[in-house]
């Protein structure tokens, strides 16, 4: 239940249970992300055991705020830890928290729509240290996701609790699809983060045609009208079948993986030789895949300008792409964007 809040007035049905995952009381402590209407919440949540029949020997809240923005909730994660701890230790003491929604309470901009075309670009250098074994964690397998994040398809990820390190993830998937270029995307669905989603969630999930989001509930693997694309733990997967083929790791992929390696084997080389600590792996990170789709997307409105329009598997080379093995991620991208162009990279005969 929702104890407390400020204002009183606001609508907060529903998010004891987003503030709270399903499966929290299996561990001590937690934090969340999630979404409310055109809103994002930053929740912490803590677990402390008390001899309380009543309580049934444990004590368990979340303290957590709204925001029309997600990208700078993480600066009052301190607070909202040393908040969580002082609330199960002093119930019903909420002074600390009155004074920070009067001091904040102006700061953040209030009208409608603001949070709804938000880019999923940097979130500042702070957030990163978390941020980067998250990207880790997928291996070669983030280029599969870096695929089904640019053409925007619906990727759920599951996990059982802690759930924080998981909103992490579904960041990363939003950046994988980052592109500079302007006038690309236009009509094209936003990468949107909906971070951690319950079974309250699914009818506004089942409206969404492009999202990503985390949750710790397996149910949600049954329901294989709300996503595309399903991740449990390193194994990503999808049902649908002209997305199997996106699915395999092809030379490309291998080749793109030990360049980012390679660039990341060279940055730690010149921070710890020239001791330049100015760039970060994140950075780095972010910066090759928005790097990726820019040569994507540069060389097909190049190709789409051009007289014949004909896109060859030298132009798919070119963009570090397998021309056999990533065909149907080329027609479903030309599809997604609406890029005139034609394919003509021909299927390998059978032998």
């Amino acid at each position: 239940m929702v104890e407390w809040c400020l204002p009183q007035d606001i609508d907060l049905e529903g998010v004891e249970f987003k503030s709270m995952a399903s499966g929290s009381h299996k561990v001590q402590s937690d934090f969340i992300y999630f979404r409310k209407g055109l809103c994002f919440g930053l929740a912490c949540f803590e677990n402390m055991p008390v001899e309380s029949e009543l309580e049934r020997g444990a004590r368990m809240k979340s303290v957590g705020i709204l925001s029309p923005s997600y990208t700078l909730l993480y600066r009052y994660m301190h607070f909202l830890e040393n908040q969580v701890r002082h609330q199960l230790e002093m119930p019903g003491h909420y002074s600390h928290l009155e004074a920070f929604y009067d001091d904040k309470k102006g700061v953040l901009p209030a009208g409608k729509g603001t949070s709804s075309s938000q880019p999923p670009v940097h979130w500042l250098p702070s957030i990163h240290r978390y941020m980067y074994p998250e990207m880790k964690f997928f291996g070669e397998q983030i280029f599969i996701l870096w695929k089904f994040a640019l053409l925007r398809k619906r990727i759920l990820i599951f996990s059982p609790p802690p759930v924080g390190v998981v909103c992490y993830r579904v960041y990363c998937c939003c950046c994988l699809a980052n592109v500079s270029l302007p006038g690309i995307g236009g009509t094209v669905p936003e990468s949107k983060p909906f971070f951690y989603v319950n079974v309250a969630d699914i009818e506004m999930l089942e409206t969404e045609v492009s999202y990503v989001a985390c949750t710790t509930e397996k149910i949600f693997e049954e329901k294989r009208d709300l996503y595309d694309v399903y991740v449990d733990n390193q194994n990503v997967k999808t049902h649908h079948e002209h997305l199997q083929p996106l699915l395999k790791i092809n030379s490309a992929d291998k080749e793109k993986y030990q360049r980012l390696n390679d660039q990341r084997q060279m940055l730690m080389y010149s921070q710890e030789v020239e001791e330049d600590c100015s760039s970060c792996e994140e950075d780095l990170f972010i910066l090759f895949f928005m790097e990726q789709n820019n040569r994507i997307f540069q060389t097909l409105m190049e190709v789409s300008a051009s007289q014949d329009k004909t896109l060859t598997a030298d132009h798919a080379r070119g963009m570090g792409l397998d021309p056999q093995g990533d065909r149907s991620f080329l027609m479903d991208l030309l599809e997604v964007y609406g890029i005139d162009v034609m394919l003509v990279i021909d299927n390998p005969c059978c032998t």
